[in-house]
């Protein structure tokens, strides 16, 4: 039997994060599955799902403490979460003048339409020539089966004028990213 723990990590970005946390996990007995890590603003942060025999994983949580000041983790029991037969997923596709909501407005978009999120990354940089700054964003959502895709994109156009940004909306191809 093994148990699933999802670990969420930050701490101060520095050489070496990676393999420390790395060797606990190793050293726990624990197996690294799956991670999103990323350095923001400083700041190393990220999420990582950890399997582990589970007479060991009461071992690997107090295995991860003394990580504390180098990394914060938090450790939360994770569920194995099989890919329903035949999901659909979209990949939306911003970029527009940086103005503040623009995640806000789009994801409540998403979540009218009973889409989920997940997997959202995004970015500012300074729009070229005409000065100010880009909002960039690309964002892989959940379809639900009954989901109605002409209305979802017929809703994001309309936002998209409305803050006057080109969005796309495609099918999802996990070979393009």
């Amino acid at each position: 039997m093994t148990t699933t723990l999802v670990l969420s990590v930050i701490g101060d970005d520095r050489a070496g994060l990676v393999k420390a946390l790395a060797d606990v996990i190793e050293q726990g007995g624990g197996n690294w599955e799956r991670s999103h890590l990323s350095e923001l603003a400083g700041k190393f942060a990220g999420i990582v799902v950890v399997t582990v025999p589970t007479d060991r994983a009461d071992d690997l949580r107090s295995s991860l403490e003394p990580l504390q000041g180098l990394l914060d983790v938090a450790v939360h029991d994770g569920a194995v979460v099989e890919a329903a037969e035949g999901v659909q997923e979209v990949r939306v596709e911003l970029l527009g003048n940086d103005q503040p909501g623009i995640v806000g407005r789009v994801s409540g978009v998403l979540a009218q339409h009973g889409l989920s999120v997940a997997e959202l990354v995004s970015t500012t940089r300074d729009a070229p020539m005409a000065g100010g700054r880009l909002f960039e964003a690309i964002a892989v959502a959940t379809v639900p089966a009954d989901a109605d895709l002409d209305a979802l994109q017929a809703d994001l156009e309309q936002l998209a004028t409305e803050m006057m940004v080109d969005l796309t909306l495609s099918p999802h191809d996990d070979d393009a990213d």
